[in-house]
């Protein structure tokens, strides 16, 4: 496809490592944390950018929060922050010789961080946190149930879900040896999929435990994302996407589908549509790809580069139409997948 039809993009240069991306409700403000403890709100209309110190420190987890209008960042200083569009900020809460490296949000209203072995649960509307755990481990991801009712934790040994209504019940333990990094549920509820030290990735069945095991990868899992469907579950990882298939009885002892090979860099991060059957991927090179599950075929939204750093965080706006990406390096870009460069 020539440079013409590609959609048009933003870029920006924030010199630090950019550690987060995350959209507000309506698309028209992309918020990037920053290594340095700065968050980068861009006005997507005119590319303006607006810089918020949030923490003397990382900003090292970042989410939209669920009123649609601002966004919720954790730092090594021990601080969770609220920061609004228009860069009002506020600390929502301080746990001092912590580091806010996990957390997850939800539509209903609700947010959780962890540090250590514990999590804080914020229901919707609150103003103080209900306490999650003990874990075996230290908590390493944290994601909500599509309906938002449960929350699962992953953690050495594998995951656990807890129902957040009820606090004080045992959770759910959903047990492979190891220790998981990364979890997600798909979004019709039905699996939970998680990544493990052992560079493969871990499903569970939810309905009756049965577990699945993909393994092959050359480095660890870092990225998961399922499609709008439940059908696939994209990872990292891998020099193309590799996306497997869960119709039918699954993809345990078949291969994934596997398109959008491009220069033999591997794949750093990754996304899924939020309502129809695409996908992206940032790769080690500063390369990324825009795949259509559909027919398989995939978009070079913008090519690598020798001397660019990994993308390390990216999202999709709640309609779909635009996608954010950052690097390792502090480059960022905005593209507006409606808009023709």
């Amino acid at each position: 496809m020539s440079e013409a039809k590609l959609p048009a993009r933003r870029e920006f240069a924030f010199g630090a490592y950019v550690s987060g991306a995350a959209f507000t409700a309506d698309g028209e403000t992309a918020g990037f944390a920053l290594g340095s403890g700065a968050i980068k709100l861009v006005t997507v209309a005119d590319s303006s950018v607006r810089e918020i110190a949030a923490h003397k420190g990382a900003s090292l987890s970042f989410a939209a929060h669920p009123d649609g209008n601002s966004f919720l960042s954790g730092g090594d200083d021990g601080r969770l922050v609220r920061v609004a569009r228009d860069g009002e900020t506020s600390e929502v809460a301080k746990f001092q010789g912590k580091w806010l490296d996990v957390l997850a949000t939800h539509k209903s209203g609700g947010f959780a961080c962890a540090f250590g072995k514990e999590i804080r649960y914020w229901a919707p509307g609150a103003t103080e946190p209900k306490t999650l755990g003990p874990h075996p481990s230290s908590v390493a991801a944290l994601d909500f149930s599509p309906d938002g009712s449960r929350l699962a934790a992953a953690h050495y040994g594998g995951a656990s879900i807890w129902q957040i209504r009820n606090p004080a019940s045992a959770p759910r333990k959903l047990d492979w040896k190891g220790s998981h990094i990364v979890v997600r549920y798909a979004p019709n509820g039905k699996f939970l999929a998680t990544t493990t030290q052992d560079n493969a990735i871990h499903v569970w069945r939810l309905a009756n435990g049965q577990d699945m095991q993909m393994a092959g990868y050359r480095t660890k899992v870092k990225a998961l994302a399922w499609t709008a469907d439940a059908r696939y579950l994209l990872s990292d990882a891998a020099d193309c996407f590799v996306c497997w298939d869960f119709s039918g009885k699954g993809p345990e002892g078949q291969p994934p589908v596997e398109y959008g090979f491009g220069d033999g860099r591997a794949m750093t991060a990754a996304i899924a549509h939020p309502d129809s059957p695409f996908v992206c991927g940032g790769f080690e090179n500063g390369a990324l790809r825009l795949g259509d599950m559909d027919s398989k075929r995939d978009l070079e939204l913008r090519p690598g580069a020798d001397d660019r750093k990994p993308i390390r965080a990216m999202a999709w706006s709640p309609d779909g139409w635009r996608i954010a990406a950052g690097a390792e390096d502090g480059y960022a870009t905005v593209f507006d997948l409606k808009a023709k460069s």
